[in-house]
């Protein structure tokens, strides 16, 4: 059959999504999941605010979403104490960073990141024939200095580092990362996801610098405010670099209703930090039934737990087969030697008894497939 031909660089990728999603799991066994702990979504869901905000915004759903998010971005520029200017508004992190990649990356563009690290970015960086530089985790964490002597040694354009981190779960402190910050190559743009940040310590985050052009942060409402399936995120950054966004992105990508849920969840900040404190209870909890089956708790500032299950990543894999089939959802690192463990996002109280009552099951039945 003739058709027209794919660009050689599209020819060459897999078509293949970085992810495979839980009801790409529920079709393949039939059946739904009891406990959805795989994908770090928020079970507490979104403000009260935001759900009354969307349901009225819904009967103007034959609009399209302001193009230029104005009254959302002057509330995210208000809430930073920024300029507008300072802000792009995107469909998630996730569609920012495949623009940020289209700005800045094109055949043979080295770009550094760490080894096992979110695959998203690698993925965008695939699709514009970058040439991805890896570099190991150090102690379960992204090691800054590692990306900034990769980033030196190859002529990067990019660095991507996410602090806290996924899969892990760790983080580094607001000395750290802005050490890290001094030290990009004045050529390179340091990518900073901070997607977690509202759940993680005080102290995490530097103090932002909107003078600064190497460096873009990037935050979300999927995490703490509860709006996965919104797909709100925005990045914060020079004026200029911020600018950029408007020559490729999708200046109706975002839908009005996700603009005005977005906008009352940000209002809304006493519920965020209701939320902060059940993810927080929640980790606790992770933690304890893990320790009660003798595996290890990793420390964590987001909502989800790595627990080391204590051997190689085949016998990790064993243990989450074993949850999957008692109707847990979750996932795993998929690098060695992280992925040794198992990483569990935070649920409700009812979640966390299953995960009690499962983990057991799922650990007997591994050591017995070891045999």
């Amino acid at each position: 059959m003739n058709r027209p031909p794919l660009t050689p660089l599209a020819d060459s990728l897999p078509a293949s999504v970085p992810f495979v999603g839980p009801e790409t799991l529920e079709r393949a066994r039939a059946a739904p999941f009891a406990a959805r702990l795989g994908a770090n979504e928020s079970v507490f869901g979104p403000s009260p605010k935001a759900l009354n905000a969307m349901a009225a915004a819904s009967a103007d759903v034959w609009k399209y979403g302001d193009p230029e998010n104005y009254d959302l971005r002057h509330a995210l520029a208000q809430h930073h104490d920024v300029s507008p200017d300072n802000i792009v508004v995107g469909e998630g992190i996730d569609a920012l960073l495949g623009y940020l990649v289209r700005l800045y990356v094109e055949g043979g563009t080295a770009v550094v990141t760490s080894a096992g690290a979110y695959p998203t970015f690698n993925y965008h960086v695939a699709g514009f024939g970058g040439e991805l530089h890896m570099v190991p985790y150090r102690d379960d964490r992204e090691d800054p200095d590692a990306l900034v002597a990769r980033a030196l040694e190859t002529g990067a354009r990019l660095i991507y580092f996410a602090n806290p981190d996924n899969p892990m779960g760790s983080w580094h402190d607001a000395v750290a990362v802005q050490h890290l910050i001094d030290a990009v190559p004045s050529d390179c743009l340091l990518i900073l996801d901070e997607a977690y940040i509202e759940l993680a310590p005080d102290g995490t985050a530097p103090a932002l610098d909107m003078t600064n052009a190497n460096v873009i942060r990037m935050r979300t409402f999927s995490k703490g405010h509860g709006m996965a399936g919104a797909r709100v995120g925005y990045a914060l950054g020079e004026a200029q670099t911020i600018a950029a966004f408007n020559k490729i992105r999708n200046h109706f990508g975002m839908c009005r209703i996700s603009q005005a849920g977005a906008l009352a969840a940000l209002n809304d900040q006493p519920y965020l930090a209701e939320v902060c404190a059940k993810v927080a209870a929640s980790r606790d909890r992770i933690a304890e039934i893990a320790r009660d089956n003798g595996l290890v708790p990793l420390p964590s500032a987001t909502n989800f737990v790595a627990v080391d299950c204590g051997a190689d990543g085949d016998f990790a894999r064993k243990v989450l087969e074993g949850l999957l089939a008692e109707g847990l959802f979750v996932r795993m690192p998929f690098v060695a030697p992280q992925n040794r463990a198992i990483r569990i996002s935070c649920g409700s109280p009812q979640d966390m008894d299953l995960l009690a009552q499962a983990l057991p099951k799922a650990l007997h039945a591994a050591r017995q497939s070891n045999g």
